[in-house]
Order: C-alpha cells, then sequence, then structure tokens
C-alpha cells in the first residue's frame, strides 16, 4: 500500500472511530462541549502524530491513549494559567516584574566550617551552585571544568557536607531548655 493510501486508510479509521471517543471523553471532562473539544484535538493530534502509530496494532487503544494524554497537557495548562492570573489578581504588574528569588538566611558557623573542611573542588562546586545560586554551565566557565565534572563534583560535595553535618550533630551533647 502506498503512503497516500495507507494516510487516507488512517484517516478513515479515524473518522469511523470518533464517535467511539465520546464516552470517556465525557467521563474525563464531565462537560459535552468540552469532551467535543478534547475528541477534536485527539484527532488533530492523531493525524500529526501518524508516524508513530504501529499499522497493524488496535486503532482505537492508541487514540484513547492519545485523548488522555491531550486531556493531561490541558489540565496541567488550566492548572498553569490559573496560577497566572491568581498572581495577577493580587499584583495586576505581576507579569512585567521578574521572579525574585527568596533571600537566603546566612549560614551557621558549623556549616561554614563544614564547608571549609571540604576538598577545594567539591566546596567551590557547593559554593558556586548552591549558595550562589549559578547554573551548571556558569559554574563550569568558573572553574574550567566541563559541566558533568561540576554535576559530580556537586554530588559529591554536598554527600560530603551532610556528613561532616551528621557526624557533628552526633557528637554535640543534648541540651536542654530552660
Amino acid at each position: 500500500m502506498s503512503t497516500n493510501a495507507a494516510h487516507e486508510a488512517f484517516k478513515s479509521q479515524l473518522v469511523e472511530l470518533a464517535p467511539a471517543l465520546l464516552p470517556r471523553a465525557l467521563r474525563l471532562t464531565r462537560d459535552a462541549v468540552e469532551a467535543q473539544d478534547l475528541i477534536q484535538e485527539t484527532l488533530l493530534r492523531a493525524l500529526r502524530f501518524e508516524a508513530s502509530y504501529a499499522p497493524g496494532t488496535h486503532l482505537k487503544a492508541w487514540l484513547h491513549q492519545v485523548m488522555f494524554s491531550v486531556f493531561v497537557t490541558r489540565c496541567r495548562r488550566l492548572k498553569r494559567e490559573r496560577r497566572a492570573l491568581d498572581s495577577l489578581r493580587t499584583d495586576p504588574c505581576a507579569w512585567t516584574c521578574q521572579s525574585a528569588s527568596l533571600p537566603m538566611a546566612p549560614l551557621t558557623r558549623s556549616l561554614l566550617g563544614a564547608l571549609d573542611e571540604l576538598p577545594k573542588q567539591f566546596a567551590e562546586a557547593v559554593r558556586l551552585v548552591d549558595l550562589e545560586d549559578r547554573s551548571y554551565k556558569e559554574a563550569a566557565e568558573l572553574a574550567k571544568v566541563p559541566v558533568g565534572t561540576v554535576m559530580s563534583r556537586l554530588f559529591r560535595g554536598r554527600r560530603l557536607l551532610a556528613s561532616a553535618i551528621s557526624r557533628e550533630e552526633k557528637s554535640e551533647p543534648a541540651t536542654l531548655a530552660a
């Protein structure tokens, strides 16, 4: 079968199966108009990703999977939009402001001491990425090493830091508050 004939056969099967999608679309959306929109978007996505369908497999099951994927994507998009609208309700100019990072609390003496005791390359990775909030790429450029090396050093540095802190906590005597 030629690719054009296969495409036409695929489209005709989609048209035949479209009504069978309605019951599940109604269960997912709980609204007739939304269900119709969901089916239409499902069929569009099925046409767009026709190449990912394996001919000879169960097309109806594949369509139901596509529909569920479309539904989940829509839910996530609506959630993001609701969050954006909520932030605009509190501050109408929020969309023009850069998202400010929260100020970091100063490090405790014990944490600073544990950080200073780390081998230099691990401490540098932790400082650049975790304390200075730099990207892996920026940290790699500053340390003059590959990005993978920064990620490895950061992982090992964090583990060493956590280990040092837990050892310190175990060695401190418990104090009673008055």
